[in-house]
């Protein structure tokens, strides 16, 4: 682990050259390593033997100092010797997350920043926590929103650590939920981390790298492009013992890092809605395709391994003292129950749990404009309905 406190220029350098090196993706750059034993080790090869292993072409790059080095490691140990929460994994390492050798493309290079870059007071670090996925929507329905945060804190709370994207919507949502919770949360991210992506979360990254860790595979500098976000999934996933999905069209991210969980042989949870939304498309799908339909989160902790007691705690299974699971757990997430303070309102019951337009509820509720308005207003004001675009209303359930 080259961190700031343990720095070897030479090593990183090595690094470094392997990665910018053209020609030289994740695959190729296992191989070499696989022949030479070690970064540094390849660069001391003279081009003879380098030929054994590789191409002409290939062995022309690896002989050429590719131009952006020097700026890129000046760069890195600078941002390295600014804090101690800070570190380059490399692969091989003996702190290389474990769980990301067994994806199909680790990467070579893992920067980290945050709390759980190393054992914190608690004696917990990445290796330590056991680690569930929730990804969704970058634009979710109010209700989405809620369940993203509300199934979050109580997995946090159960002592599982979240990890996400960071992005707008429901990544939001999960990382805020989480350490809501007093849990912890990992934030895996298409940019360098010195930048952060969307802007709207520069103090929501501050926050996850206090109690968490922001994740990168990019170098320093990397700026938001749209390809590295389909790339960082696999990490989502890989790191993670499950992956639950809140809400999702069928073409989206979200459905990308499910079917990645799946193909590692892990578990995969989506949350039903609407038939109407778009939104519940592709949580739709993936429970046709064999996913856990989940209405709490205690639907979800039954499905996993129990949580030690040094993460948690309460107990072995993250349980409190009376052997129920924590309150939190059992609640969260409970869209389909309003509760009786909801049932008791007429409009609420007019309303239903689909989007409706102003017309719609008119007719359905029989109140004059002035009397339906007002008291729209008023269940807005309480979180119990949400305005949508196109002068539409939605009865948001309250975990």
């Amino acid at each position: 682990m080259t961190s700031a406190g343990t720095t070897n220029a030479d090593e990183l350098r090595a690094w470094l050259r392997l990665s910018l090196t053209p020609g030289v993706g994740n695959e190729t750059a296992r191989q070499l390593l696989a022949v030479f034993g070690s970064a540094p080790a390849i660069f001391e090869q003279s081009a003879a033997v380098l030929r054994e292993a590789a191409s002409e072409r290939l062995v022309g790059a690896l002989q050429s100092e590719p131009q952006e080095l020097k700026s890129q490691l000046d760069t890195t140990l600078a941002w390295l010797h600014s804090g101690a929460d800070r570190c380059v994994v490399t692969l091989g390492d003996d702190h290389y997350p474990a769980a990301l050798l067994n994806i199909a493309d680790p990467p070579l290079m893992l920067y980290m920043l945050g709390s759980l870059v190393s054992p914190a007071a608690d004696g917990l670090g990445l290796q330590a926590l056991p680690c569930l996925a929730v990804v969704g929507s970058r634009n979710p329905t109010p209700q989405g929103q809620i369940n993203a945060r509300e199934f979050s804190r109580a997995l946090g709370a159960a002592g599982w650590c979240v990890v996400s994207g960071l992005a707008l919507g429901v990544d939001g949502a999960a990382h805020d939920g989480a350490l809501l919770g007093g849990g912890h949360t990992v934030a895996v991210v298409g940019t360098g981390l010195d930048r952060v992506y969307p802007k709207k979360h520069l103090d929501l990254a501050h926050r996850i790298a206090e109690r968490g860790l922001m994740v990168s595979e990019f170098p320093l500098g990397t700026p938001p492009l749209t390809a590295n976000f389909p790339r960082r999934n696999r990490l989502i996933s890989g790191l993670s013992q499950g992956t639950l999905v809140i809400e999702a069209a069928t073409q989206s991210g979200s459905l990308i890092t499910a079917r990645l969980a799946a193909e590692q042989g892990k578990e995969v949870f989506a949350i039903p809605g609407s038939i109407h939304s778009p939104q519940s498309r592709g949580c739709h799908l993936l429970i046709k395709q064999g996913a856990k339909l989940v209405e709490s989160a205690q639907d979800v902790l039954e499905e996993l391994p129990p949580v030690p007691v040094s993460v948690t705690g309460q107990g072995e299974t993250g349980q409190s003292a009376n052997g129920q699971a924590p309150p939190d757990a059992q609640t969260a997430g409970d869209a389909a129950d309003a509760g009786p303070a909801q049932d008791e309102h007429p409009l609420l019951k007019a309303m239903g749990f689909d989007a409706v337009s102003l017309d719609a509820l008119q007719a359905r509720s029989g109140l004059p404009t002035t009397e339906l308005l007002a008291q729209l207003l008023e269940l807005e004001l309480l979180g119990m309905v949400a305005r949508m675009p196109g002068a539409s209303f939605v009865r948001v359930a309250q975990a």
